[in-house]
């Protein structure tokens, strides 16, 4: 089971600083691995439109869909209250803010590491070695208020096994050139962080 790494990028239009598609592309190019698709407010019909639009923008399987229903792809990821998705889907994450209580879930997303703009008094946050003793076995990836290369690197350093970020890179003048700074920085301290436990 692949399980998502590196760069995750979550979506949300409202912040985009430009055309919601253009931006994830140029996220894409900077080195975003996957793509969470948010927006849950669209009616069915535009929401599963937008699906289909960013899975051309990503290679085959690297689209997860927030919410139980998958828009026909292959994945998704789920609200702490969020039921399990009626659909057979091959990978399943699920949002979490202390240790997580999992059935079919194959990963986790661990939040606030950081103070976040996005979501400003969402907390406390739990800084990144805090998550990983949280996580334990789990595969995990940070999310809040990562948005510099340092804090990128710091949850790699930690054993998250990606980031997961919205507002620094949706808000971004130049979305591909932050996410290529996040992704450089989390991959570096990660391959650094694999040498030292061999």
């Amino acid at each position: 089971m692949v399980t998502p790494s590196g760069l995750v990028l979550l979506t949300d239009r409202r912040l985009a600083s430009g055309s919601l598609l253009t931006v994830v592309a140029r996220a894409v190019r900077g080195g975003v691995a996957w793509v969470v698709l948010r927006e849950r407010d669209l009616p069915y019909a535009e929401r599963r439109a937008l699906a289909v639009a960013l899975r051309d923008l990503l290679p085959p399987g690297r689209l997860i869909v927030a919410g139980p229903d998958p828009l026909g792809a292959d994945a998704v990821h789920l609200a702490a209250a969020d039921p399990l998705p009626a659909a057979v889907v091959a990978l399943v994450g699920r949002s979490c803010h202390d240790t997580p209580r999992l059935s079919i879930e194959n990963y986790v997303t661990l939040s606030p590491v950081y103070p976040t703009r996005s979501k400003p008094g969402y907390g406390p946050a739990l800084p990144p070695a805090r998550a990983a003793g949280i996580a334990g076995g789990v595969p995990w990836l940070a999310l809040g208020g990562i948005d510099t290369p340092a804090r990128a690197a710091e949850c790699a350093a930690a054993g998250a096994r990606g980031i997961a970020v919205m507002g620094a890179v949706m808000r971004a003048d130049d979305p591909e050139r932050a996410s290529r700074e996040l992704a450089m920085a989390f991959g570096k301290a990660r391959a650094a962080a694999s040498v030292r436990t061999r």
